[in-house]
């Protein structure tokens, strides 16, 4: 089965680690998402007051997170994500890589980065709210195509 991913992550500050990561189905949004929460030891002051008090998850060890994402992944033949900046294109391929020319398996990915979508998140800064909105708005500008 081929899917259709709006995507959304949280990181500390600019270039920093990985905080959560969502995906969510666009063309099936009541689907059950992926989103996962990886701890935060340090947070930049930004991150500290606008990103960690509304991760509503625990977080989870490096390894679960890409058991679980793997997981995820493995019950689609291809999976397309879409992007509305890069960084989230970026820390979705640094969490597949395991170690030294090893990575988590994945179905054949494509990646589109859309600047064109303004979604309006119902929490800004929670990468689950933020990738459901991105994926409301893909479809409300298919609908318009």
């Amino acid at each position: 089965m081929k899917a259709r991913f709006a995507i959304d992550t949280e990181f500390n500050e600019f270039g920093g680690d990985l905080i959560s990561l969502a995906l969510v189905d666009i063309d099936y949004p009541d689907k059950k998402p992926f989103y996962e929460v990886l701890e935060c030891r340090h947070p930049g002051e930004w991150v500290a007051v606008h990103v960690m008090p509304i991760l509503n998850k625990p977080a989870i060890t490096t390894a679960v997170f890409r058991r679980l994402l793997a997981g995820f992944l493995a019950k689609y033949s291809a999976v397309h994500i879409v992007a509305d900046w890069p960084d989230d294109i970026r820390y979705f391929c640094q969490a597949l890589i395991t170690g030294p020319g090893m990575c988590i398996q994945t179905p054949a990915l494509s990646f589109e980065i859309r600047r064109d979508i303004d979604a309006e998140s119902e929490l800004p800064h929670n990468a689950l709210a933020d990738a459901r909105a991105i994926a409301k708005k893909l479809k409300e500008l298919e609908r318009h195509l």
